[in-house]
C-alpha cells in the first residue's frame, strides 16, 4: 500500500433515508462502492438538501466503518458548489471531479493506484477501462445506468400505491438489454468454444467458487445457482483469477472452420455482457430497492427473469455480500424464475427505445435540393462582417505555457490553433468585465481557458473537460504559470450548474454546441462558440432537429441532416467546389441555431474566423441576451 497519498474529500447529497438505503440514489451506490473497494482514502461529506438534519440520524450505521461529517452546501468548495453531487475535490485545490460515473470511476483508480494488488478492483472499469467513460448525452447506456434507473426507482418508491401498480419502462428496458446477445473482444474465440461445447452435448466443466467467495456465504449458506455454462465459466474465471479449463481452450478442426456468422451468440452474464464491471455496482442498489418494494407490494416480477437472475448471480461475486452487509442492504434470495420467452412479456411500446429511430441516417444524393428548398424560402446562410479581423494577441511576449504550442503538435497546427485563439480571445475581451466569471467548456488541454485566464486576470475562469487526462494537462500548464482565477472540473456539461457570465468552446463535437448554448442560456449568460463535428449532429433524448421554428417549418429531420453531413465536407484536400458547399451548409446548421437561441432573447451573430484558412471549421457565433 502507497503512503502519502494526498486526502480528497468527496461529497454526497442527503436527502432521506428509506429501509436500508440512503437517498439520493446515487449516494448509497457512491457508499456501496466504497464498501466494496474497501477505500478509506477519502473523506466523506454528506451534503442535506432539506433542514433540520441532525448528525446521529445521518451517520449512524452508514456504511460499517466508514466515517462520514456533514457539510451545508453553503460551505462547500465554490469549486463544488457549482455541480451537481456526488463531486471530489482534493484538499484546498481547484480540481473537482463531478457526476457519478466521473466520481466512481475516480474511486476505482484512486484505490488501484493506493494498493496496486487490487486488481479486480481495476478490472470494474472493463475492456480498455471505458465502462461509463462516455458521457450520457451520447451513451444511451451510461445514461440507463447513471441517470434513468436511479430515478425511475426513485419515482417508483415515492409513488402513491395506485401509481405504481406498472414495473418502470426504464427497469423494461435494462430487462430488454440482458436478453441482447453479448458483444465482447475476442468473443469469436469464446463462440467457438460455446460451439464446440454445444456439439459435445455437455457442458463445459466449470470452476468451483474459490475460497474468497465462500468466505462471503454466511455460515449454514450454500450458493443456489453455482455457473453452469460456457459464459458462466468465462465470467466466473476471471473473477476468481482461475485459467479456463483446457477442455474448453482447444478447438476442433471443424469447429474452427465454422463460420463466424454461424457460431452461437452469448448470453449475459452481468449488466454489460460476461465481466463484472462497476455498471453492476451501480445497478444492484437500485434494483435491490425496487425488488424490496415489489415485494412488500405483492408484485409478480414473472415479466423480470433475467434480471432476477442478474440479481442473483452478482451476490457470488466475491466481496458483494460483504460490501452489502456493511451497507446495511439485506440482499434478498429470490426464487428462480423461467427464462423470458423470445417475444417480450411486456408492451414494446411501454419500453423507451435506446436511440430515437434515425432510419434517415444514411441518405443517397446531395445537398442541393435541401439548399434550393431554403432559398426558395428566402433563407441562405449568412455571415455577420468579423467585429475585429486584425486583432491578434502578441504571442512572442507570452510565456510558454500560455502557448498551445506547449502541447504536443507541429508548428504549423500550434499556428493554426493561435489563430483561432485570436478570434476567440477578441470576442471575449469585448464582452468581459472586470469580476465577470467565464467557463471554457468542453475545455480540453485549456487552450482557450489559460489564455483567458492569463491575459484577462481580473476574471474568474472555470474549465470543464470530461477527459480526464486532458484536463490534468491543463492544470499542469496552470501551475506553472502561477494562475489563481482558474478552476477545473471534471464532468459532463449536465453536472455543471453553476452561474456565469460568458461561456466559450472552441470547437465543441456536434450536439456538444448545442449543450453548450443550452448551458448559456439557461445563465442568460453571453457566449462565443465554433461548432465541429457537424457530420455526429443527431436526435438525441434532449436535442431535436431543426432547432429554430423557421427550419422546423420548411425542413423534415432527413433534410436537415443532409445539411449536417454535407457540413463536415470542408477538408483543405477536397476540390473548392465542395468546400464551398460545405461552408454553406455549416453556415446553414449555424443559422438554425443561431435563430433558435434568437427565440430566447439574445442577439446572436455568425461569423467567419480570420484568416478562414485556420480551420476547416471556422464558424463562429457571438450571442448576447438582449
Amino acid at each position: 500500500m502507497k503512503d502519502n497519498v494526498a486526502e480528497e474529500h468527496l461529497y454526497l447529497a442527503f436527502s432521506h433515508r428509506y429501509r436500508d438505503s440512503i437517498f439520493p440514489l446515487h449516494t448509497s451506490i457512491s457508499l456501496f462502492l466504497l464498501s466494496y473497494c474497501d477505500c478509506k482514502l477519502f473523506k466523506v461529506f454528506l451534503v442535506p438538501t432539506g433542514e433540520d438534519v441532525g448528525d446521529q440520524c445521518v451517520t449512524k450505521n452508514l456504511a460499517g466503518d466508514l466515517e462520514v461529517h456533514l457539510i451545508p452546501r453553503c460551505q462547500l468548495p465554490v469549486v463544488v458548489q457549482s455541480c451537481s453531487l456526488p463531486a471530489v475535490v482534493v484538499k484546498d485545490d481547484k480540481f473537482c471531479r463531478a457526476g457519478l460515473s466521473v466520481v466512481l470511476r475516480h474511486i476505482i483508480q484512486k484505490t488501484f493506484e493506493a494498493d496496486p494488488s487490487k486488481k479486480d478492483v481495476l478490472e470494474l472499469l472493463g475492456f480498455k477501462k471505458t465502462c461509463l467513460k462516455a458521457c450520457a448525452e451520447v451513451s444511451q447506456w451510461t445514461r440507463l445506468c447513471e441517470i434513468s434507473i436511479p430515478l425511475a426507482v426513485e419515482r417508483f418508491l415515492t409513488a402513491s400505491p395506485e401509481h405504481c401498480q406498472a414495473i418502470p419502462p426504464d427497469i423494461l428496458l435494462l430487462e430488454r438489454k440482458l436478453g441482447e446477445p453479448v458483444r465482447v473482444h475476442n468473443d469469436d474465440k469464446i463462440r467457438r468454444q460455446k460451439l464446440q461445447q454445444q456439439k459435445a452435448g455437455a457442458k463445459a466443466a466449470v470452476p468451483v467458487l474459490g475460497e474468497e467467495a465462500r468466505e462471503e456465504l454466511k455460515p449454514g449458506e450454500v450458493c443456489e445457482h453455482p455457473p453452469s455454462s460456457l459464459e458462466l465459466s468465462v465470467a466466473f474465471s476471471k473473477l476468481l483469477a482461475q485459467e479456463a479449463p483446457d477442455a474448453i481452450n482447444r478447438e476442433a478442426p471443424h469447429i474452427r472452420r465454422t463460420k463466424t456468422s454461424d457460431l452461437p451468440l452469448l448470453e449475459h452474464v452481468f449488466a454489460e455482457g460476461l465481466y463484472f464491471t462497476v455498471a453492476d455496482l451501480v445497478l444492484l442498489p437500485c434494483i435491490h430497492q425496487f425488488l424490496v418494494s415489489s415485494k412488500k407490494q405483492g408484485k409478480n416480477l414473472v415479466n423480470l427473469p433475467l434480471i432476477s437472475s442478474w440479481y442473483r448471480r452478482v451476490q457470488e461475486v466475491p466481496g458483494v455480500k460483504k460490501a452489502a452487509g456493511k451497507c446495511n442492504m439485506e440482499l434478498l434470495q429470490l426464487p428462480e424464475l423461467m427464462s423470458a420467452p423470445k417475444e417480450q412479456p411486456q408492451d414494446s411500446a411501454s419500453v423507451p427505445d435506446e436511440l430515437e429511430d434515425n432510419e434517415d441516417s444514411h441518405f443517397i444524393g446531395g445537398p442541393r435540393p435541401t439548399m434550393t428548398k431554403l432559398m426558395e424560402n428566402g433563407i441562405e446562410a449568412k455571415f455577420s462582417p468579423h467585429p475585429c479581423p486584425n486583432w491578434t494577441l502578441d504571442w512572442t511576449s507570452l510565456p510558454s505555457a500560455v502557448s498551445p504550442g506547449e502541447g504536443k503538435m507541429s508548428r504549423d497546427r500550434a499556428l493554426r490553433k493561435q489563430q483561432q485563439l485570436n478570434n476567440l480571445v477578441a470576442a471575449v475581451t469585448k464582452l468581459a468585465k472586470p469580476g465577470d466569471l467565464i467557463v471554457d467548456f468542453c475545455s480540453g488541454g485549456g487552450h482557450v481557458g489559460i489564455v483567458l485566464a492569463y491575459t484577462m486576470p481580473s476574471c474568474q475562469v472555470v474549465l470543464i473537460e470530461n477527459k480526464e487526462l486532458s484536463l490534468i494537462r491543463a492544470k499542469d500548464r496552470s501551475d506553472e504559470l502561477g494562475l489563481n482565477n482558474i478552476w477545473f472540473i471534471q464532468a459532463n456539461l449536465d453536472y455543471f450548474n453553476g452561474t456565469f457570465n460568458i461561456g466559450v468552446a472552441l470547437h465543441a463535437c456536434g450536439v456538444a454546441t448545442d449543450m453548450v448554448i443550452e448551458h448559456c442560456l439557461r445563465a442568460r449568460a453571453a457566449f462565443v462558440i465554433s461548432p465541429c463535428c457537424y457530420g455526429f449532429i443527431q436526435n438525441t433524448v434532449k436535442f431535436k432537429y431543426p432547432r429554430s421554428h423557421q427550419f422546423k417549418e420548411i425542413l423534415s429531420y432527413k433534410e436537415h441532416m443532409i445539411l449536417c453531413r454535407f457540413a463536415d465536407q470542408t477538408a483543405v484536400q477536397l476540390p473548392p467546389e465542395r468546400r464551398l458547399i460545405g461552408k454553406q451548409c455549416m453556415g446553414l446548421v449555424d443559422l438554425d441555431r443561431a435563430w433558435a437561441a434568437e427565440e430566447h432573447n439574445y442577439s446572436v451573430q455568425v461569423i467567419s474566423m480570420e484568416p478562414e484558412s485556420c480551420s476547416p471549421k471556422n464558424n463562429m457565433f457571438v450571442g448576447i441576451p438582449t
